[in-house]
């Protein structure tokens, strides 16, 4: 039973890898005497892809039939994202990890990622699409545990979006103090999130037009990179020597393709990496796309150079050094590679 991990894409986003690519690999597989199937699991926030029922109904829009692929459809972690393995861990944040069954079970794993920047990690390459998503509902959770969102009252207006959005019910709006500052007198309400509801999934902060929701970049985020890398060593546990990654840099968006669109790329596509340590394709990755030139159309301000840190020039907060370090200092990888062109 081969896994191959791969993201199907939110309905309406038109960055994530393409069918048409997958099929190749499928067939080398099978070649190979491997069973494939594709496989993702759910997601913590509002979406298309919440469920097994409405997951697989996307991914079938988004061209990932059976008849194209050459294989079958699995969500890993069941219909409503509970069916999960708990894996021992005991590493520095996760005693334990629960993985969807679907990648836990599997004989092999080959993470076919979509290389793009990411609103928490920095980026997302193969250690993302690994360990976060592979992680069943629960062990989503765990990752985002400390992602909460922090609140500016000068900026809310009270549109009420994020609480619109938001799937566990942790959002209200509630009577603006006499003592809170706001973006007008006349707006008398304010966000509140209820800390006991919430997931950290930050759904809201990515939702919110004013800026009004933020995350506390040097307490949270290291964390969670942390999180994220030590669930990746927990969906390869037991098959560390039959696992494959592929990175695509193609259409590399300023975002997760977790969005129901994709903005302009912010390079031009730069090609295809594969490699046996998540740790070395995600570095490479990087590099290769830091090297490029960025594009006008991009989000990115100012004359296109090259040698720029895309990462830093969209999220400033972010080191998203901090996720490979923490890789290799576990042993996941290496940042070292040697690139062999094909």
């Amino acid at each position: 039973m081969t896994a191959l991990k791969i993201h199907f894409g939110e309905r309406g986003n038109t960055a994530f890898v393409r069918p048409i690519f997958v099929r190749p690999l499928v067939d080398a597989v099978r070649e190979l005497g491997g069973r494939p199937f594709l496989t993702d699991a759910s997601t913590l926030y509002v979406g298309t892809r919440g469920n097994a029922v409405d997951h697989l109904t996307t991914a079938l829009l988004n061209g990932f039939a059976p008849s194209v692929v050459n294989a079958p459809l699995i969500i890993a972690d069941g219909i409503d994202g509970r069916d999960e393995v708990v894996v021992p861990l005991n590493l520095k944040l996760c005693r334990e990890a629960y993985v969807g069954s679907a990648v836990a079970k599997a004989h092999s794993l080959i993470s076919i990622a979509h290389f793009k920047l990411h609103e928490a990690s920095g980026f997302g390459g193969a250690i993302k699409n690994v360990g976060m998503g592979s992680a069943s509902r629960r062990g989503k959770m765990a990752q985002h545990s400390e992602v909460e969102p922090e609140i500016d009252s000068k900026n809310c207006v009270a549109c009420g979006i994020c609480r619109d959005q938001c799937a566990h019910g942790a959002i209200s709006l509630v009577e603006r103090p006499g003592h809170m500052p706001g973006p007008d007198p006349a707006i008398k309400q304010v966000v509140f999130i209820d800390r006991a509801r919430c997931v950290g999934c930050a759904g809201c902060i990515h939702s919110c037009p004013q800026k009004a929701l933020g995350i506390n970049w040097e307490r949270d985020l290291p964390r969670f990179m942390e999180r994220m890398v030590e669930y990746t060593a927990a969906t390869i546990k037991g098959k560390e020597d039959r696992t494959l990654y592929i990175n695509f840099l193609t259409q590399i968006s300023p975002a997760c393709d977790c969005h129901p669109f994709a903005d302009a790329p912010l390079v031009g596509d730069i090609g295809i990496v594969a490699s046996r340590d998540p740790v070395a394709i995600d570095q490479a990755s990087m590099d290769l796309l830091n090297a490029q030139p960025h594009l006008k159309s991009s989000c990115i301000a100012g004359e296109p150079a090259a040698n720029l840190d895309k990462v830093r020039a969209v999220y400033p907060n972010i080191d998203w050094r901090h996720q490979l370090n923490y890789a290799e200092e576990i042993g996941l990888g290496t940042k070292s590679y040697e690139l062999i062109p094909t």
